[in-house]
Parts: structure tokens; C-alpha cells; sequence
């Protein structure tokens, strides 16, 4: 575990260390979008972030090599190597998307080649855990499919939520957690080697994620772009891919027969269910705007506003809210998943998601509540908690020439039918775009 930690604290000061020069390259390099009519951000933002989490990957991947356990990952296994190949493709096509915003078939073969590449290397998917049937086999034309599908739904998934600051980095870090106590439980707790691979690909991206946040956290001072959201979409998909289509659930032994143990794995242990139950609220965003696009007679591809994260916006969340919310039911997901894979027979477990699944529930329904802080505390929480609103009226009544000296305001002339009025509340589109999606055509919702 120690060399786990280690790994991932590395891979985390390096792409903190590297995020604000790689801001600065950035904006000399002219890597900064136009601010348009429905952006959060009032001052243009440079992307390309990217590149600092890629070298921190290189990083974490460097160290762990000359570690002594982690060591034999990269003696028994290729896959880390495999890894950085694919991630190496995919990032560079993402670095001249974010500076060039190249077509959207490109973006889409490059990933698929990215994938064909970890395939070579051997990272793919052998075999399939089938609730009441067993282990099947699969042929190399069907692992190769189903390994590439999966890598593609995974990185356009991730892209989807990368919508508001912070989102897509904190839902990926909550997700490679959750998806690191699976794997780790797998290698040290049954002595699976198989599984060490993927154990260290989450460590990685945890690392990844913790050290681009603080430069990410609202208000953006940077955006990871199609180079980030790519990046750390492959490598979720990497880790899913390894720990399920390579280890062989007969050395479980969590049943009394190869049926049980697979019905007792299927929350998070089918590839195809892996990244929909880790990361099951980007992958429902995903599904939701192909269905809502192609109901249009639009393509699946091209971007609007109709996104979960563009909704709790509308309903009246505030930025933070909207993504702690996500957050919430990302964590919620991923580690019910988790729970239930430990325990399935726990009634315990099924109560406690239902019940926290009626707080976010709750916490949806309830976008202008604001907590009302005690005066004691006043000092002690954020400025948009603290009763300001009792003291600014009373001085106003105390000093009757405060009133008079406010200015009053033009009424707003109504804007022609063809005019674009901005808009306060709206969601960035350098991160919002899809990653096989351009940026710069956002139809308006009806």
C-alpha cells in the first residue's frame, strides 16, 4: 500500500507542479477559446491542461517502475506499457484538437487507433464472466471489439461531464478510489497478480486528478481540455479492461462454484457494466443526449446544452452546488457498487443506498436553499453562507443619504429577434464540447 501511496503522491505534485507553466504555454501558445454568450467565465481561459497531467502519468509510471514490489507489474506484465503507448496517441490527438479543434472523424479514429494499439500490446479483454452461464472465451476479432468499444464509450463518457470546473477531474478521482479498493482488495486480499496492474493504473489516475483540481476548482484558472478529459478516460478504461477481461474469476473463490462467484462479481465485474456502474452518471449523460440529438434529426455528435450538469444550472444550482451534486452521485454509485461487490447478502447495504439516494434526491429538489449559518460560526464558513443581507438593510436605515446616493438603473431596451443576449448562468463549452464533437457550432436549445 505504501508504495501505492507513494505512486500516487508523485503523479500528483508532479501535474500540480506542471499545471501553471503548462497555463502559461498555453496562453502564449494561443490555446485560450472565445468567450461566448452562454460561457461561465468572464476572462478568456487557456486549456491544454492536459499536458501536465500526461507527464504526470509518465511520472507515476517511472517511479513505480523502480519500486520493489511494484516493480514486477512491468517484469510480468506489458500492459503498463501498453498504456502508455495508447495514452501517448490519444493525448497528442487531444494537444491538436485544443489548439487546432481538428474534424470530428479524426478525433474518433484516433481513439479507436489508440485502443488498437493497447490491444496489440496485449491490453484487452480474454474472457467474459456471465451471470448463470460462466467464464466464456472469447475469440481475438470479438476481444478486440468489444475492447475498443469499450475504450471509445469510456473517453466520450468522461468528455461529456467535463462541463463545469472541476466536474470531470473530481468525478474521475471518486471513481479511480472506488475503483482502486476493488482492485487492491483483488491483489492483496486473494493474492491475484493479474489484478496488480490495473491497482496501479488507478493509483495513477487518482494521482492525476488530485494534482489538476486545485488549478481547476471553480473559478477555472485552467482547463484540462480534450488533451485531459481523453487522457483520463483512457486510462479509467485501461484499468477496467485489465482487472476484468484478464483475471479469470475461478480464483476468486468468493462462491462455492464458478456460477456463484460470477453472480456475486456482476456489479462491477463485467467489462461492459465497469465503467457504466463506476462512472454511471456520465454514461447516463451520454446515452441521454444521443437519444436526444437523434430525436432532433441531429447528429450524436453535435453539442448543445442539454446535459445533466446544464440542468441543474436551469433548475437554479449555483456552480459549486451543481457539482458537488455529481460528485455526490458519483460517490454514491461507485461505492454502493463496491459495498455490494464485498457483501452482496447485506440488507444493510441496499438500505443505506436507498436511503442516501432520497438525500440527493432531496438535495435536487432544493436548488435556492441556502443553510443558515449561526452567528457564532459566521466567521468560519464561506462569504456566501454568512448573513449579510439583515446588516446591509439596517445601514441603509441608519443613513438615509446611502439611499439616495444609489443610482438608479436603465431599463434594459428588449433585444431584437435575431440578437444573443448573454447570459449569466451557463456552462463553459471549451470543456462541455464532446470528444469526437466540434466546439464552435452550439445549437440553442427550444
Amino acid at each position: 500500500m505504501r508504495e501505492y501511496l507513494l505512486t500516487l503522491c508523485v503523479t500528483a505534485a508532479v501535474t500540480y507542479l506542471l499545471t501553471g507553466p503548462v497555463r502559461k504555454f498555453a496562453i502564449v501558445a494561443g490555446a485560450m477559446p472565445e468567450i461566448r454568450a452562454r460561457d461561465v467565465h468572464r476572462e478568456p481561459t487557456p486549456r491544454l491542461g492536459g499536458i501536465a497531467m500526461f507527464f504526470g502519468l509518465c511520472a507515476g509510471l517511472l517511479v513505480a517502475d523502480h519500486l520493489t514490489n511494484l516493480n514486477e507489474v512491468f517484469v510480468k506484465s506489458n500492459e503498463p506499457r501498453a498504456l502508455l503507448s495508447g495514452a501517448a496517441l490519444i493525448w497528442l490527438i487531444g494537444v491538436l484538437d485544443d489548439k487546432f479543434e481538428i474534424d470530428a472523424l479524426i478525433k474518433l479514429g484516433g481513439q479507436m487507433i489508440a485502443a488498437g494499439v493497447m490491444v496489440m500490446q496485449g491490453l484487452t479483454i480474454l474472457w467474459l464472466p456471465i451471470p448463470t452461464v460462466g467464464t466464456v472465451a472469447l475469440t481475438q476479432w470479438q476481444g478486440t471489439l468489444l475492447t475498443v468499444a469499450l475504450v471509445v464509450i469510456t473517453i466520450n463518457a468522461v468528455n461529456f461531464v467535463d462541463g463545469l470546473d472541476g466536474l470531470a477531474a473530481g468525478m474521475v478521482c471518486i471513481a479511480a478510489a472506488a475503483f482502486f479498493m476493488y482492485t487492491y482488495r483483488i491483489w492483496y486480499s486473494y493474492g491475484i497478480e493479474a489484478a496488480a496492474p490495473a491497482t496501479l493504473f488507478a493509483a495513477i489516475l487518482m494521482g492525476m486528478c488530485l494534482g489538476f483540481l486545485p488549478h481547476n476548482m471553480h473559478p477555472a484558472r485552467i482547463f484540462m481540455g480534450d488533451s485531459g478529459s481523453m487522457l483520463i478516460g483512457l486510462v479509467l478504461a485501461a484499468g477496467a479492461i485489465s482487472v476484468t477481461g484478464q483475471v479469470d474469476p475461478d480464483n476468486l473463490g468468493f462462491g462455492a462454484s464458478e456460477r456463484s462467484t460470477v453472480h456475486q462479481m456482476v456489479p462491477v465485474y463485467i467489462p461492459l457494466l465497469m465503467p457504466l456502474t463506476i462512472i454511471a452518471v456520465p454514461a447516463a449523460d451520454l446515452v441521454l443526449a444521443i437519444v436526444r440529438r437523434t430525436w432532433r434529426g441531429q447528429s450524436p455528435f453535435a453539442a448543445d446544452r442539454g446535459h445533466l450538469h446544464h440542468r441543474l444550472l436551469e433548475i437554479g444550482h449555483s456552480h459549486s452546488r451543481a457539482v458537488l451534486i455529481m460528485y455526490f452521485w458519483s460517490a454514491l454509485i461507485g461505492f454502493g457498487a463496491l459495498a455490494y461487490s464485498v457483501n452482496s447478502a447485506s440488507m444493510w447495504i441496499v438500505l443505506g443506498v436507498v436511503f442516501l439516494s432520497a438525500v440527493g434526491l432531496v438535495l435536487l429538489l432544493l436548488p435556492r436553499f441556502t443553510p443558515r449559518v449561526p452567528a457564532w460560526a459566521q466567521r468560519f464558513v464561506p462569504p456566501r453562507y454568512r448573513r449579510r443581507r439583515g446588516t446591509e438593510e439596517a445601514a441603509l436605515l441608519a443613513d438615509p443619504a446611502a439611499q439616495t446616493a444609489v443610482e438608479p438603473v436603465e431599463p434594459v431596451e428588449p433585444a431584437e429577434p435575431g440578437d444573443r443576449a448573454p447570459v449569466t448562468a451557463g456552462v463553459s463549452g471549451v470543456n462541455g464540447a464532446t470528444a469526437i464533437g466540434p466546439r464552435s457550432r452550439f445549437p440553442d436549445r427550444g
